[in-house]
């Protein structure tokens, strides 16, 4: 967590630090190696790969930590509320869980994703994702609460007539906190890999936007000859 955090810092104070944008062209660096001048080289265009990539870090990390966010809460709340009360509504949800689990979901999202229009792409990316990444984590909780409604402290809320609602939130979901904490850092990773392989497919980010997958695509038929200009970018999650 605290890496993804640095990582998450670094890519959006780095750039400001950098005397080249993402967009900038240098005529005189065309497919320049690593120098002082430019840390990454520079691609056909000349622009900077260093503020290219970092660029390209921006969007993914954003893109996986929103996930991260929105797959983990629907995780807590579905686990919870299915391990809580029991019966019909943990049949029900658990039948979601499953039927989710064999849907298709990168063909899904890579279908989906780029119908959408440019502005709204990545906001279905993120959902999409988001909605296809909490049904294992909501097992786990699921697990969790129902060794926990029977404990102690529980059933003394219980019996002191407090809702559900303030039950769930105030006493199941803190004491497992602590899976919830470690899925979240596992979705970004998650999230971050599955953005990166659908924009290098073209199913993602769409050009002229940038994110690692979109400059390991335009990277890669240089893989050879210019090393560089595929290395930096995908080096970062090797």
């Amino acid at each position: 967590m605290i890496l993804l955090v640095l990582l998450f810092v670094g890519c959006y104070v780095g750039p400001v630090l950098l005397p080249y944008s993402y967009t900038t062209l240098d005529y005189d660096a065309l497919l320049q190696p690593p120098s002082p001048r430019h840390w990454f080289g520079t691609n056909a265009l000349g622009q900077d790969l260093l503020a290219r990539t970092l660029r390209g870090m921006q969007k993914s990390m954003l893109i996986g930590f929103c996930v991260a966010v929105i797959s983990t809460s629907i995780a807590a709340a579905v686990g919870s509320v299915a391990g809580y009360f029991g019966g019909w509504r943990d049949r029900a949800l658990m039948w979601l869980v499953d039927l989710l689990l064999v849907v298709p979901s990168f063909i899904l999202i890579a279908i989906v994703t780029p119908r959408a229009k440019q502005s709204s792409s990545i906001l279905w990316l993120v959902v999409l994702l988001a909605v296809f990444g909490w049904m294992v984590s909501s097992r786990m909780v699921r697990g969790l609460t129902m060794s926990l409604r029977e404990r102690e402290f529980v059933r003394a809320a219980r019996y002191a007539g407090a809702a559900t609602r303030r039950i769930i939130v105030h006493h199941i979901v803190p004491n497992v906190a602590s899976i919830l904490i470690i899925d979240a850092t596992l979705n970004v990773g998650f999230a971050i890999l599955a953005e990166t392989g659908l924009s290098f497919l073209g199913f993602g980010i769409q050009p002229p936007d940038v994110s690692l997958g979109t400059l390991i695509a335009d990277g890669t038929p240089s893989t050879t000859t210019f090393p560089w200009v595929f290395l930096f970018p995908a080096g970062h999650w090797c």
